[in-house]
């Protein structure tokens, strides 16, 4: 089993979907984790919705802090979160610089959270 960390600063869109994808995308295979270097405390309600519209209930996943995550992993994966993004032991590290969507219209939602999609599927083949 593959263990990946999807890291961006609230833990509310970003890395949050990215988990989402590595669930739906991985099943068993991998161990998919998100947390935040600031978390927010909640999953944004665009996210959820966004997600939903591709199969996914996110509004059952939580913003976690890096503080609470142990371990290595095979992946971990920021998401513009540059120097607030502590290190994390990993076999692999890149940094996915996207915008946050949170202030973004539907449009340009969605066209973050496909991107996402795409990059969690070549990095599960990667692995």
């Amino acid at each position: 089993m593959k263990r990946i960390l999807f890291v961006c600063v609230e833990n509310s869109n970003r890395s949050q979907m990215a988990e989402a994808f590595a669930h739906m995308y991985g099943g068993d295979k991998v161990e998919a984790l998100s947390a935040g270097s600031a978390p927010s405390g909640q999953i944004n309600p665009k996210a959820i919705r966004f997600m939903s519209e591709v199969g996914y209930d996110l509004s059952k996943h939580a913003s976690k802090s890096l503080d609470t995550i142990n371990g290595e992993f095979d992946a971990v994966v920021t998401m513009g979160c540059g120097d607030s993004c502590p290190w994390v032991p990993a076999k692999r590290r890149e940094d996915w610089a996207l915008p946050d969507p949170k202030h973004l219209d539907d449009i340009g939602y969605r066209t973050v959270r496909d991107e996402i999609a795409g990059r969690v599927k070549k990095l599960l083949e990667s692995l």
